[in-house]
């Protein structure tokens, strides 16, 4: 059973994420409600999360949902930023929702990432467009995939090559990165882009 204090507090988690699209960080609730301690929010959410109410991802750093906000809007989450030019730190961190369902269907193993740079303004993926993407560890030569370089992400043409794989940009002044060879970091795919949305 829920005190008064987690009911303010999922009244709160509610209104801030239909408000701003993404829900508080922990020290945002804890401003919110004068409590000082990390630990003393973390017990209102657990208490929160046994009960039903909400969701928790400690891999994010708003990583709170609301389970009755979350059907509200089913819409694709928005994990961070993706660099198309040189390969950028890929950090994942919610950044709110996309609500492209009318448009992909199923939005299962979809993720949304903000486009940094313009090596794929050929393939019509410009710097600051979010590229969504179907989550999957295959792709086939050709298509255009999120690939994860050690600790860096990037979105490029996947091409295959005998012992090696080379992440081919769509702008003639970038160069393909090769992967494969001895001494570079360790490559695997993230997903293959499924399309491209652009706010005007």
């Amino acid at each position: 059973m829920l005190n008064d204090r987690a009911r303010q507090i999922l009244a709160f988690l509610q209104k801030f994420s239909l408000e701003h699209g993404y829900p508080p960080t922990i020290r945002e609730i804890g401003k919110a409600f004068r409590i000082k301690s990390t630990n003393g929010v973390r017990y209102y959410l657990t208490m929160l999360e046994r009960a039903g109410h909400l969701r928790r991802s400690g891999r994010i750093s708003r990583g709170i949902g609301s389970l009755a906000a979350a059907r509200r809007s089913p819409g694709i989450p928005i994990l961070g930023r993706v660099a198309a030019g040189a390969p950028i730190l890929a950090e994942e961190s919610f950044e709110g929702r996309l609500e492209t369902a009318d448009v992909f269907g199923d939005t299962d193993g979809l993720f949304a990432l903000k486009v940094r740079g313009d090596s794929m303004i050929n393939a019509g993926i410009l710097d600051g467009d979010y590229v969504v993407v179907r989550k999957q560890e295959r792709a086939n030569s050709g298509e255009i995939v999120v690939g994860l370089l050690g600790d860096e992400a990037t979105v490029k043409y996947y091409r295959p090559r005998a012992g090696r794989v080379e992440l081919a940009p769509a702008n003639p002044e970038y160069q393909p990165i090769v992967v494969g060879r001895e001494g570079e970091p360790e490559f695997r795919i993230l997903g293959v882009v499924s399309g491209v949305l652009r706010i005007l």
